[in-house]
């Protein structure tokens, strides 16, 4: 199974996104900042500080799950529990961002977005482990469980 070459290729993927979250935001941060625009009389730098903030910390959270995809690469074993539920949450994320896109952005940004959330779930299923290996039990060719030595 190539499931080494899918999680490279997600993590991949996934630092694309990341620098072009920041990016966004940064540029977006720009506009507010230069444009002294406003919302409900908010400050326009703390608007556009706010948004610097907020790609800052979304570009590190997909490069935090791109980082527990490599390592899962690198060490061809499945991510353990709290990383596992990390790319969750981002299998989620991306899910829901998709959902929001169709409206503000269009079709395109939406095939992305759940191409991207099936890179993640491929990736996650495919170091899925058997239901026996889970809990330790091994099972005999011959379809008998083995029976445990002197102890």
């Amino acid at each position: 199974m190539a499931r080494r070459p899918v999680v490279v290729v997600t993590a991949v993927m996934l630092i694309v996104e990341a620098a072009g979250i920041a990016l966004l935001n940064w540029i977006l941060g720009l506009v507010v900042d230069r444009q002294q625009m406003s919302l409900g009389g908010i400050d326009t730098d703390a608007m556009s500080i706010g948004t610097w903030v907020a790609g800052g910390l979304f570009g590190l959270y997909l490069l935090l799950c791109a980082l527990v995809l490599l390592r899962t690469a690198i060490r061809d074993r499945a991510p353990g529990r709290l990383a596992r539920i990390l790319l969750i949450t981002c299998a989620v994320v991306h899910g829901l961002v998709g959902a929001f896109s169709v409206g503000l952005v269009g079709w395109m940004a939406f095939a992305l977005m759940m191409v991207m959330l099936g890179l993640i779930v491929l990736s996650l299923l495919s170091y899925d482990e058997p239901a026996g290996a889970a809990q330790g039990d091994a099972v005999a060719p011959g379809g008998d469980a083995p029976h445990p030595g002197p102890a």
